[in-house]
This record gives structure tokens, C-alpha cells and sequence, in this order.
């Protein structure tokens, strides 16, 4: 199965020329700077806009995932939280996938377009030399496997503890580095 059969996928609003912050409006704007891997977003980084271009925004809704198409790695975040009482759109580096069938849940999907094979694929089917991108055609025929919810819910569950447990071997060792910091300190005293 392909991802345009289960899923809704538009391009980022398109901004004609530098993205400029203006205070008389409350939509922001998601740009690649203010998504990181984790699956996060920095909504304090995001600047507020207006929207000029003609074309009416598509704003982002809970669930909808970020595809970053431009640059050397090629993921997905999905959006957990908007905050009260802004509105927001994705800058054109992204494409926004909506999950559009009951069979795949947009947690799953985000775990799934970030793993090896999808991760294969986007880099086989790449564009451009010093700056890679992936065209829209070539991400509405990602193939993707659709295992049943009840799988779907285990394997977000064990990713979710994954990342948790990297971030706590990330502090032990950031730890242990401060430790023989301080004992070769304290040595040279």
C-alpha cells in the first residue's frame, strides 16, 4: 500500500520571500529550525505571520504530520499541541500529512516514516546533489505497511519508552563525564 491511498498530503503555505514576523496577527509559522527528531515542536521559537499569498492557508490541526522534504534527512513530527488561541501553517520546507483512514493511526505512521526502510527510500529516491529534496510524487508513493491498531499501539509504546530510555542513558553519561571532570580538578589541586 502506498501513503496517498490512507493519507492527505499538501505542500507548506507558500510564502513569497523571506518569512517576515509581524505582531498584528496570530498565526504562526512551523519552519525546520523549530522542529527537532524527538518529535517536537518549538512553538516559542515560531514566528507570528501574516498571511498575504493568495492561496487560503491549510492550518495545521492536532495529528497532522510534518515531513521535512528538504535537506539531508528526511523525518516526520507530529503535531501533539497547538497552542491556545493561534493558528499555525507549515513553511513550504515541509509537506503536511493527514491521516485519512481509521486503520492507521498518525503516532504509528510518524514511527514508520522515520525507520529504515522508509529512510532507505526517501534517500534512493532523492533529488538534487548538494541539497537533496523529495519530490511530492515520491512521497505519495511511499510504501507503507499497515499492521492492525492493537500493533500499532504496542510498537508507539515501545518507541516512546525507547526514547525515554535514550534520554536517560544520555543524562548518566553527561553525568559520569562531569564526575571524571571534577575528580581530574580535583587531582591537579
Amino acid at each position: 500500500m502506498n501513503l496517498n491511498q490512507v493519507c492527505g498530503i499538501s505542500s507548506g503555505y507558500p510564502f513569497r520571500g523571506k518569512i517576515e514576523e509581524s505582531n498584528e496577527s496570530n498565526v504562526k509559522v512551523v519552519q525546520m529550525k523549530d522542529v527537532s527528531l524527538d518529535n517536537s515542536i518549538n512553538w516559542s521559537e515560531c514566528l507570528t505571520v501574516e498571511l498575504n499569498g493568495r492561496r487560503a492557508p491549510d492550518y495545521l490541526r492536532l495529528g497532522d504530520i510534518l515531513f521535512v522534504a528538504r535537506g539531508n534527512r528526511n523525518y516526520a513530527v507530529k503535531i501533539d499541541e497547538i497552542p491556545d488561541g493561534i493558528q499555525a501553517v507549515a513553511s513550504p520546507h515541509f509537506f503536511v500529512i493527514g491521516v485519512q483512514d481509521t486503520s492507521l493511526t498518525p503516532d504509528f505512521l510518524t514511527w514508520f516514516l522515520n525507520q529504515t526502510p522508509c529512510q532507505q527510500y526517501f534517500e534512493q529516491n532523492a533529488e538534487g546533489t548538494m541539497a537533496k529534496s523529495i519530490r511530492r510524487s515520491v512521497l505519495e508513493q511511499t510504501p507503507i505497511a499497515i499492521p492492525s491498531l492493537q500493533k500499532q499501539a504496542a510498537i508507539v509504546k515501545l518507541h516512546k519508552s525507547h526514547i525515554q530510555h535514550n534520554y536517560v542513558i544520555q543524562q548518566l553519561l553527561a553525568n559520569s563525564n562531569q564526575m571524571m571532570s571534577a575528580i581530574a580538578t580535583d587531582l591537579m589541586k
